[in-house]
């Protein structure tokens, strides 16, 4: 596999055996991204003479037979909400343009601490607040997958999903309130984890609903992710690819009858695909019936983030003298009018709701999906009342972790995807169905032609 398009633990090999530089690693990405962000707006900006230093800081410790960690030389892509002191974090608006950055998340402290390399910042809905990934303030990012039709990158997170679907970088950080790492992971066709809600320090990530926001890895596989989430910890990443894991013995919920009734016939057929497969290596599977349909949880995710989001940003969408997302406007209107009473309500509910259900799964290891209903749309087909998060917003309703992964593609050559959700601080048990699911499977090996 060519640098532009291999996996992180693929050149975290190659830099250990002496086989490539950082400086090439980085370098390719930076020529990739000179050459096609001006089509696929991936990027706001990118930090080449930062990078490149830094690449070259790297290489002179290889030299020196000095490795800090798995992910040293590694570039990563950031998405443009994560504070990096003295650049500007625009949050995907024109308001913030020019709001430059006071201090340093530690999540990206933590990456930088492993030895990886910042690229640079990636495009995101405005305020991160938004599913098909679209911007009319600053630019909506191109699906890498049809170069022809513009069609849905996926949101909030829009830029981080097409930067890595597009070779523009080996893995991006994107944040994740009802789908938003999940969602342009599915349609970039990437692997993606949704990290338990305080898995990961939010502190620096400009906030939109603080009881659901959390941050994420975008990548080639479920290895990837594990190393990452483990960087984002302040954990030392060390790579799982030779790893022998099973999924025989595990107990896996699947779809019940009326969630069936909602997905496309592409993503059910790629989605009975995978829940075959892992019967086929020993898996058993069942129904589940939830208590609460995954349509009331999104509903109820969605009025949280309303509530939580206007207390955040309300004073510059009710401005109408403000350049604010025309989309984006009437997603946190609502949070206007939610009293006190109204939004503390929800959250006993969240809480009584999320007991009960992990009281259900305390019979299964996990919850397979589709990642989402449908392959990306074109942007022009797009209702932006709705929301493309049906099987992702339920997952941070529940304060569960996921994963999503490709599980084929449409006769077109659209990525479809599967996700693995698990109750709360169980990334390792989704981590270990994706790695046995890749492990059969090519699909997240498949890269977009025409680039």
């Amino acid at each position: 596999m060519s640098i532009e398009f291999s996996s992180v633990h693929a050149l975290s090999e190659q830099l250990a055996q002496g086989q490539v530089t950082a400086r090439q690693i980085v370098s390719v990405f930076l020529e990739r991204i000179a050459r096609h962000n001006p089509k696929l707006h991936a990027f706001v900006t990118d930090y080449r003479d930062e990078a490149l230093s830094l690449a070259d800081g790297a290489d002179a410790q290889f030299a020196a037979g000095h490795r800090v960690s798995a992910l040293q030389g590694i570039p990563i892509a950031m998405k443009d909400i994560i504070d990096m002191q003295g650049r500007v974090t625009t949050g995907g608006s024109r308001v913030w343009s020019d709001r430059v950055s006071p201090t340093t998340a530690p999540l990206v402290e933590r990456l930088r601490d492993a030895g990886m390399i910042v690229l640079g910042k990636t495009h995101t809905v405005e305020f991160a607040m938004g599913g098909w990934g679209t911007n009319n303030a600053m630019g909506t990012p191109h699906n890498p997958w049809d170069l022809d039709v513009h069609r849905a990158p996926g949101g909030s997170s829009s830029g981080s999903g097409v930067a890595v679907g597009a070779g523009l970088a080996p893995c991006a950080i994107g944040t994740d309130t009802g789908g938003s790492v999940r969602l342009p992971a599915s349609w970039n066709g990437l692997t993606g984890l949704k990290t338990t809600i305080g898995a990961v320090s939010c502190d620096g990530v400009l906030p939109l609903a603080h009881t659901l926001d959390t941050p994420g890895p975008l990548c080639r596989d479920a290895v990837d992710a594990e190393l990452i989430f483990a960087a984002l910890q302040g954990r030392t990443p060390t790579s799982s690819a030779s790893r022998q894991d099973t999924v025989a013995g595990l107990r896996l919920a699947t779809l019940s009858a009326d969630e069936r009734e909602q997905v496309d016939a592409d993503v059910l057929a790629a989605y009975d695909e995978f829940v075959a497969q892992l019967q086929a290596a020993g898996a058993e599977t069942a129904p589940l019936q939830m208590p609460m349909t995954v349509e009331q949880m999104g509903v109820d995710v969605g009025r949280i983030i309303s509530a939580e989001g206007y207390s955040y940003v309300g004073y510059l969408t009710d401005d109408e003298a403000q350049p604010v997302d025309r989309d984006v406007r009437p997603r946190i209107a609502p949070g206007r009018t939610t009293s006190a009473f109204d939004y503390l309500k929800l959250l006993r509910e969240r809480a009584a709701q999320t007991r009960a259900i992990n009281a259900m799964m305390q019979d299964f290891d996990a919850w397979l999906t589709p990642g989402t209903c449908t392959p990306p749309p074109p942007i022009a087909s797009i209702d932006q009342s709705t929301s493309p998060a049906v099987f992702t917003r339920p997952i941070n309703y529940l304060h569960w972790c996921a994963l999503v992964m490709p599980s084929g593609y449409t006769n077109t050559g659209l990525p479809l995807s599967v996700q693995v959700a698990c109750p709360g601080n169980q990334e390792a048990m989704a981590l270990r169905i994706g790695r046995v699911f890749q492990s059969m499977t090519d699909w997240h090996t498949r890269t977009p032609t025409g680039l």
